[in-house]
């Protein structure tokens, strides 16, 4: 039973470490931080305007086409200053012939489908601003979102800007999508004041273009890799929120778990790419907020879920399920009650009827089920570089 208690333990503050913990030490390290850093740099008065490109690696995104130029060109930006490339490779819904249509807008297309890296890494031979832009082609962008992430490339030692992904609450996901959202948002902006973001949303960043290497055509989390490779060479990633991409959240919570699935794969590969970030003697701060904020979120964490479940029975097995003077019988009821609630969550969301109380933990459920889901996926080699189009709300 003591091999087992402390079993239980040490995954328990796993868990909470890396869902709540961090957070909360984050919290008192960025005001440490301050502390120390009394003076403030003076804010630049210089206008920084450089050239960019929007580039938007695109498949069969007629429908959003119209409303996606229209957005790019009301941003606020010298219009001259903002290029757009467009790659659509295997679109066959007539993207391309529509695009083309558009002054001022490159398109490159092939009609064979490789997958989004492909595209990327094919489009980026004809980028010649000094820094890309990447975007979504069904995600409207803030108006000020280019002026925001162009004005912190001032700081040549930032290599690599992420906006931030906003949910559009409309979908019967909304509401969690949205919270999950804000508290990501949150962690962003403290990583980003103590040292650098750990890995950028595809829906909005921005890199040096130097500084892009291409990734091998496989890869699953192109946003993660090639913002992670830059922050490898010594550059930061920062972020700001006010920059951001505008999407629907998915259409129910199938849709939603199909995504995480693909998401987690990719999350698994991404720590065996970069290994190397483990090292905290080699990458030092950037180590311990890769760890604390993404692999363990990816590894340990959904992995103490079940152990502690299996470690909690029995405990409460040895003590009396019905003793509640001990606090692994609580923990045991509790843990209970929280994956009916989830599961419940889940049945009445299917059926969209919708209890707000419920929406947490089932989402935080089907979060970590992607995780599971995702490891197979991806040690059976299923899941393709395609991504597949999900519902939207």
């Amino acid at each position: 039973m003591l091999v087992i208690e402390i079993i239980f333990w040490i995954f328990l503050f796993i868990i909470f470490y890396a869902y709540i913990g961090y957070g909360i030490l984050l919290f008192f390290l960025i005001r440490i931080k301050r502390l120390v850093n009394r003076r403030k740099d003076q804010p630049s008065n210089e206008i920084y305007e450089p050239d960019v490109t929007l580039f938007v690696a695109a498949f069969n995104e007629k429908d959003f086409l119209r409303q996606k130029i229209e957005n790019s060109r009301s941003l606020d930006y010298p219009k001259e200053k903002v290029h757009q490339i467009w790659v659509t490779d295997g679109s066959d819904d007539g993207t391309p012939e529509l695009l083309k249509q558009f002054e001022g807008v490159e398109v490159y297309h092939k009609p064979e489908r490789a997958g989004k890296i492909a595209a990327m890494n094919r489009g980026m031979e004809f980028v010649k601003t000094p820094i890309v832009i990447f975007s979504d082609g069904n995600t409207m962008l803030g108006k000020e979102s280019i002026r925001r992430i162009v004005n912190l490339f001032k700081d040549p030692k930032v290599g690599c800007v992420s906006g931030e992904k906003r949910v559009a609450i409309t979908g019967s996901t909304a509401a969690t999508e949205g919270i999950y959202w804000k508290y990501e948002s949150t962690l962003k902006k403290w990583d980003a004041e103590l040292n650098s973001v750990v890995g950028a949303a595809g829906e909005l960043f921005a890199v040096r273009t130097e500084l892009h290497e291409a990734v091998e055509p496989d890869t699953l989390l192109d946003d993660f890799i090639i913002s992670l490779r830059i922050a490898e060479k010594g550059y930061t990633i920062q972020y700001d929120p006010e920059a951001y991409a505008l999407e629907n959240p998915s259409a129910n919570v199938r849709e939603e778990l199909k995504r995480k699935i693909r998401i987690s794969a990719g999350g698994i590969q991404s720590i065996m790419r970069l290994k190397e970030l483990l090292n905290p003697f080699k990458y030092g701060v950037l180590s311990f907020q890769y760890i604390s904020h993404r692999v363990l979120r990816w590894t340990l964490a959904p992995a103490g879920l079940l152990v502690i479940l299996v470690c909690n029975f029995f405990l409460a097995l040895h003590t009396g399920f019905f003793n509640f003077h001990t606090i692994y019988t609580w923990f045991f009821w509790g843990q209970l009650l929280f994956y009916t609630a989830a599961l419940t969550g889940w049945l009445l969301e299917d059926r969209n009827i919708k209890i707000k109380l419920l929406y947490i933990p089932f989402y935080f459920f089907i979060m970590n089920l992607a995780v599971y889901l995702g490891f197979f996926r991806y040690i059976k080699k299923q899941q393709s570089v395609n991504w597949e189009r999900a519902k939207r709300g």
